[in-house]
Order: structure tokens, then C-alpha cells, then sequence
């Protein structure tokens, strides 16, 4: 079995940004590290995975996805 390696980049205010941070940080940290990265107004929220095979990339990509929707409406409910 080899080994799986994706990124997701994520651009935008770096309010969003920390809030889908935050949203992300309690799921398996070991499956995944994550960080802000730009200037004061504008940042990259890069995620990026790293797994044992390409089935357990894709649950973990799959998990972070739908955390970071959940999170995304919220903020877009509160405005």
C-alpha cells in the first residue's frame, strides 16, 4: 500500500479563515495538520492530509470537507 498526500487551500478574510480553523482543529489531528498563512486582511487556510493509501485520504479529505460546509453556513447564517 502506498502512501496519500493532498492539500486543500482555502482564500478569504482571515475572520473566516480562524473560524474554519477552529471548526476543523478537534477532528483527528494525527490524519492532518492544518495553519493560516498571509498577510492581516487576506489569508490561505491550508489543510493538508497525509494518509496510508488513498481510501483513507479520501474519508479524511471527505470528514474535512464537510466540516469546513457545516462551519461555512454557519458563519454565512450569523453574516
Amino acid at each position: 500500500m502506498g502512501k496519500a498526500e493532498a492539500t486543500i487551500i482555502w482564500k478569504g478574510p482571515r475572520n473566516r479563515g480562524s473560524a474554519l480553523l477552529s471548526a476543523i482543529s478537534p477532528d483527528d489531528p494525527d490524519d492532518f495538520d492544518a495553519e493560516l498563512v498571509g498577510d492581516e486582511d487576506v489569508v490561505e487556510l491550508r489543510i493538508r492530509v497525509s494518509a496510508d493509501g488513498l481510501s483513507q485520504s479520501r474519508a479524511t479529505i471527505d470528514d474535512i470537507l464537510a466540516c469546513l460546509v457545516a462551519a461555512e453556513s454557519g458563519l454565512d447564517m450569523v453574516g
